[in-house]
Parts: structure tokens; C-alpha cells; sequence
């Protein structure tokens, strides 16, 4: 169960050092800002969408078969993501990675529940728990080992043999647990919502594009989007059994609670989106060395989850969350500083910094919202939360990949009218196609717009760390009655 959790969070940080040479036309797909948005952000996007149908599908057929399932999907999508001839087959089978991923998380957590002794039951769910800081910190490593030995499609494919581990040892040590019975899957609210948060995905990646807020392009997606949405949560309000009960966000730490969740993941998944490409890029880091430092926010992450009771006991579940927020943002706000000489011990203590931050808001942020949660709705709380860190981090890949690319363009044009039409085409589609031309003066020229870039997509992220600082200091505060009996026994199982 803790293979399967990690390879979730593995599959995200080894992909972040692929970036850069994936966005190469040489040795990689030629990916444009916006593909590489749609790369990163369509496996969040059908995670978020599928986590709710992954827990009713486990109630139904039982979680062994659905985490079975789940694991098959994951390992066929990452073989054909791996051979990918074009971006836009690679967002596909990132998308079904995603799926496999909604369908086997529900599944290892019911598993571990129902398959340990109560004694031990609270250490299992801790030690599942750190899967996640054990896969940011390997990804990275073994993405860049990966990269400086063969070609970019190996990140995808090194999922399979892990897949392969996982499911000897389901055949060899889990045994079939009995589904907790007859959920009704919700194929409309499944459809409804993946479409709707997709539509708006889609509008702010073509903003980035150079398309004006009023062009069709930006706006039909957006709006569409949101209609979708409110469509998703008002079905979700009439169900008698709903997959995602809208009537938790009634309660204020609930609701605040996942707020903060999704500004942090917002701007976590967006300056983790722009730090890849300053490492290979302006810095001159290998895709290795890159992978090595930014093992630092990994190491961050896992120091900041074990401080965290701590934390909380000295403090409150409101300031760590708070101090975590703060931390992080302060880290994503030190980037405009930085340029091709800034020395990398800075930039591995800012990592660190911002990965302690990560690290210690999770618990607490977790244990306030669910505080408020009836004791009944527990597991459906809990995939909300899941939804949401998987939406904020496709919403930040999206906005910082849209301000990084429409800036990074408004830089370079001055210099383009003195290359041909075919090299202004290359170089406006990355900074890592600009230097693949072969001039040296539009390489250094690419490097200062993306450096620009870097620093305005830098303060969106610092902003939304801030505002998610003040969503902690704001809602967390609150301290609501727990919900009656009578309150518990209305209340839709979800």
C-alpha cells in the first residue's frame, strides 16, 4: 500500500526535472509553455475528478479489485506516455495516469484500515502517510539520473516495474476485502466536474498565449467552465447520495481549510513548475544536478511533517498552518532576486525553506477542517481534501505557466526582427527552443525574458501563499460546535 501511495507523488516530482527536456525539440517533444501546462496539469485535473468515483467504485467491488485496476491503468497510460510522439498524446496518457491514480488512492487507505489491528492502525496510516514525502524526494533524483543516461521517455517508464512490485505483493499479501457495499457511482457529476474545471484550466492557459481576456479563446472556456461547475455542485445539492456534499463547506474551518489547500498547492505546483526550468535554463544545470537540488524541498517536506505535532503542540493548529503558508511564500517571493550567478546554496536553503513550510501545514490544516466534519462524512471529507490539493496544483501550473509565457514573449520580442520568421517562431515557443537555434545572442536574450518571466510568475505565487496565509489566521480560528446527533443522522452519507 505504501508502493502504491508513493508511486502517486513519485509520478509528479520526476516530472517536474523532464520539463526542460521535454520542451526541447531535439532531444525532446518540442512542447510549447502551453503543452507543458496541459503535461503537468491534466494528471491533476482527472486525479482531482476521479478521487470521488475511486471511493464509491471501492464500495461497490471492493477496494483489492479496484486498487488492481487502478495500478493496470496507471502502468499501461505511463508506457504510452513514455513513447509519446506529440505533447498532445502525452497529455492524454498523463490524463489517464491521473484516472489510475483516483482509482488506486481511495483504495490503499480502505485497505490499510480494514486489513490492520486497531493497535496498529494509527502507525500504518502515519507511515502510508509519509509515502508522499518519500515520493517528492526520490523523483527527483532518479528523474535527473534517468535523463543524464537515456531519453526523457524513461521517467514514465520507470512506474512500471514499480507497478509490477506492487501487484506481486497484493497476490502474495492482501486479501480480498469485502466491499463496503452498493455506492451509486455518479458518472454525470464525475463528467460535470472534470469538464467544468478543465474549461477553466483551458481558459487561462490560452490567456498565456498571447490571447487577450476578451478573446473567445479565454473567455468561451472560462465561462463554459464555470457553468459546468455551478451545474456539478447544484446536482450535487438535489442528490439524496452525492459524491461530493457541498454542505460541508457550510462549516467554517471546512471551508477554510480548503481554501488554504488550494493557494498553497496553487503556488507550491507553480513555482515548482518555473523553478525546473531556471535550474536547466539560466542556471546551466544538468537535468542530474537539477534533480539533486531540488531534493532539498523533498528533505524539506519530510522534517517539516515530523515537526508538525510539535508545532502544533507549542502553537495551534492555526499558526503552523499559518507559519507553513508564510514560509513558503516568503521563499517564492525571493525569486525576482535570482539570476544565472545566484549561488546555488541559496537556492538550496530556499528550497528546504519552502519545503518545511509544505511539510508542516499539511497535519494541522487536515486535523482543523475535519474537526468540523460529521463522523459519518470522515471519508468524504478526507477525498475533498485529496481534490482539492490535486485542483490548486493544475490551477497554479496553469496561471504561472500563462504568466511565465506571456511575459517571456512581451520580453523577447524586441530582439526578434533581426532572425528569420522560422527562428522567431521556435524561439517565442520556449526559451529552451530559442537556444536550440544556435545564436548565441538569442540565447542570452531568451534567458534574460525568461529571467523576467520567472520574476512576474514569482509574485503571482507569493500572492497566493499570502492569501492563503490570511484564509489560516481567518478561518482557522473559528472553533464550531461539533455537529449533533440529530445533525449527523440528516446529514447526506456522501
Amino acid at each position: 500500500m505504501v508502493s502504491a501511495q508513493m508511486l502517486i507523488w513519485l509520478d509528479n516530482s520526476i516530472l517536474n526535472v523532464a520539463m526542460a527536456t521535454m520542451a526541447d525539440p531535439v532531444a525532446g517533444l518540442g512542447a510549447g509553455s502551453g503543452d507543458l501546462a496541459w503535461i503537468a496539469g491534466s494528471y491533476s485535473l482527472v486525479f482531482a475528478g476521479t478521487l470521488f468515483a475511486g471511493g464509491a467504485l471501492a464500495d461497490r467491488f471492493g477496494p483489492r479489485t479496484t486498487l488492481v485496476a487502478g495500478l493496470v491503468v496507471f502502468a499501461a497510460a505511463s508506457a504510452a506516455g513514455a513513447y509519446a510522439a506529440t505533447p498532445a498524446h502525452l497529455i492524454i496518457a498523463r490524463g489517464l495516469m491521473g484516472a489510475g491514480s483516483g482509482l488506486l488512492m481511495p483504495a490503499t487507505l480502505s485497505i490499510i484500515v480494514q486489513c490492520t489491528a486497531p493497535a496498529q492502525r494509527t502507525r500504518a496510516i502515519a507511515i502510508w502517510g509519509s509515502a508522499s514525502g518519500l515520493g517528492v524526494a526520490i523523483g527527483p533524483a532518479a528523474g535527473g539520473a534517468l535523463l543524464s543516461h537515456f531519453w526523457w521517455g524513461s521517467v514514465f517508464l520507470v512506474n512500471i516495474p514499480i507497478v509490477a512490485g506492487c501487484l506481486a505483493g497484493i497476490a502474495a499479501a492482501v486479501p480480498a476485502v469485502p466491499a463496503g457495499g452498493r455506492r451509486r457511482l455518479d458518472l454525470p457529476g464525475l463528467l460535470l466536474s472534470v469538464l467544468g474545471f478543465g474549461g477553466v484550466v483551458y481558459g487561462v492557459i490560452e490567456l498565456g498565449r498571447q490571447a487577450p481576456w476578451t478573446s473567445p479563446r479565454v473567455l468561451v472556456p472560462i465561462l463554459a467552465g464555470l457553468g459546468l461547475v455551478a451545474a456539478f455542485l447544484v446536482g450535487q445539492l438535489r442528490s439524496t447520495a452525492p459524491s461530493f456534499d457541498p454542505r460541508l463547506f457550510t462549516r467554517r474551518r471546512f471551508a477554510a481549510g480548503n481554501i488554504v489547500l488550494l493557494l498553497a498547492f496553487m503556488a507550491l505546483s507553480g513555482q515548482l513548475f518555473f523553478a525546473a526550468f531556471y535550474l536547466q535554463g539560466p542556471r546551466g544545470l544538468t537535468p542530474s544536478a537539477a534533480g539533486g537540488v531540488m531534493v532539498a524541498a523533498a528533505a524539506g517536506i519530510v522534517l517539516g511533517s515530523l515537526s508538525a505535532p510539535t508545532a502544533v503542540r507549542l502553537t495551534s493548529a492555526r499558526w503552523t498552518t499559518a507559519g507553513g503558508v508564510l514560509a513558503s511564500g516568503v521563499t517564492y517571493a525571493a525569486y525576482p532576486w535570482f539570476d544565472q550567478r545566484t549561488p546555488l546554496a541559496v537556492i538550496v536553503v530556499m528550497l528546504f525553506v519552502q519545503g518545511f513550510g509544505m511539510g508542516i501545514l499539511g497535519t494541522p490544516v487536515t486535523v482543523a477542517m475535519m474537526a468540523d466534519v460529521p463522523t459519518r462524512l470522515t471519508g468524504a471529507g478526507s477525498a475533498v481534501g485529496s481534490a482539492t490539493r490535486q485542483l490548486g496544483s493544475a490551477l497554479g501550473v496553469a496561471v504561472a505557466g500563462s504568466v511565465l509565457a506571456a511575459v517571456y514573449r512581451r520580453e523577447l520580442a524586441p530582439v526578434l526582427p533581426s532572425v528569420s520568421e522560422e527562428m522567431r517562431e521556435r524561439a517565442l515557443t520556449s526559451v529552451e527552443a530559442a537556444r536550440s537555434v544556435g545564436v548565441p545572442a538569442l540565447s542570452e536574450a531568451a534567458d534574460r525574458a525568461f529571467l523576467t518571466a520567472m520574476s512576474a510568475a514569482a509574485v503571482v505565487t507569493a500572492l497566493l501563499a499570502a492569501a492563503g496565509f490570511a484564509a489560516a489566521v481567518a478561518g482557522l480560528s473559528a472553533r464550531e460546535r461539533p455537529p449533533s446527533r440529530a445533525e449527523r443522522r440528516s446529514t447526506p452519507a456522501g
